[in-house]
């Protein structure tokens, strides 16, 4: 679930709302098709860890070598220092939407998570991670706020197309942008280590199955819901097809929904 959730991260705020604001709610059948890619990567993960116990990279270099095991760390540790990069931007933004200062947040920020992962204890780096979970359901209220049309919705997340007049190079861009942001390599990593910390085993198998279809369909319904409030905030506006950043979608969103519901989405 943590997993699952984790991805509406900062970046994920941004593509989504992109999306949105960009193109209405015209992309949400690439959300759809995404939904039995993840479940396979991660229930491949979560067999791997609980019948070995051992991690993710160990695994690739017992079976493919040094050469694999290690170009799959140093590709980890790149592609997470990006990861970490876009998160402290979306703080930075946030922050400098809700007029506290960027430098000390972000120092604060920084704080708070290096103390909840750098203290060797595995139940309170969980709690502190469900802790975020719980935040990301912040975004419910700003979508009753909104109310998007539910019709639409339905028809766009079944039926596949482009946006009509989009320029199908910048298109194609942010279809893969969506994709990349909901399936990310950390996340077999970390999902098998989870599976070891939790010192889970074969005959835990189904409840890790209920668990990463709970976290599926989590973080799909909270794709949708950040897609389609970026489309319905802003269509009829002049801000609709001219995306700027999640700080921007804040604004729009306090502009035209409400300061209470800008206030949720920027935290």
């Amino acid at each position: 679930l943590i997993v699952m959730v984790g991805d509406n991260d900062a970046g994920a705020f941004s593509t989504y709302s992109q999306a949105g604001q960009q193109y209405g709610t015209t992309l949400l059948w690439t959300l759809l098709l995404l939904v039995p890619v993840l479940y396979v990567n991660q229930e491949m993960v979560l067999r791997l860890g609980a019948v070995t116990g051992v991690g993710h990279a160990r695994l690739i270099l017992e079976r493919f070598g040094k050469f694999w095991g290690a170009f799959s760390v140093i590709d980890l540790f790149l592609l997470n220092a990006l990861t970490i990069v876009t998160e402290f931007i979306g703080i930075s933004l946030a922050l400098d939407y809700l007029g506290v200062s960027r430098e000390l947040g972000v120092i604060a920020s920084a704080a708070v998570i290096i103390a909840a992962a750098g203290t060797g204890d595995f139940r309170r780096f969980e709690r502190f991670s469900l802790l975020l979970v719980v935040g990301s359901l912040l975004l419910v209220p700003v979508f009753l706020w909104v109310h998007p049309p539910i019709a639409q919705m339905a028809h766009d997340l079944a039926v596949p197309r482009l946006p009509e007049g989009g320029k199908i190079s910048v298109v194609m861009l942010l279809i893969i942008a969506i994709v990349g942001t909901t399936i990310a390599p950390w996340q077999l990593f970390f999902q098998q280590s989870y599976v070891i910390d939790k010192r889970i085993t074969p005959r835990f198998m189904r409840y890790e199955r209920a668990d990463l279809g709970i976290g599926i369909v989590l973080v799909i319904i909270g794709a949708v819901a950040m897609m389609a409030c970026a489309a319905a905030t802003f269509a009829g506006h002049p801000e609709f097809g001219s995306f700027q950043d999640a700080g921007a979608v804040a604004a729009g969103v306090d502009k035209y929904v409400g300061h209470i519901a800008g206030v949720f989405f920027a935290v």
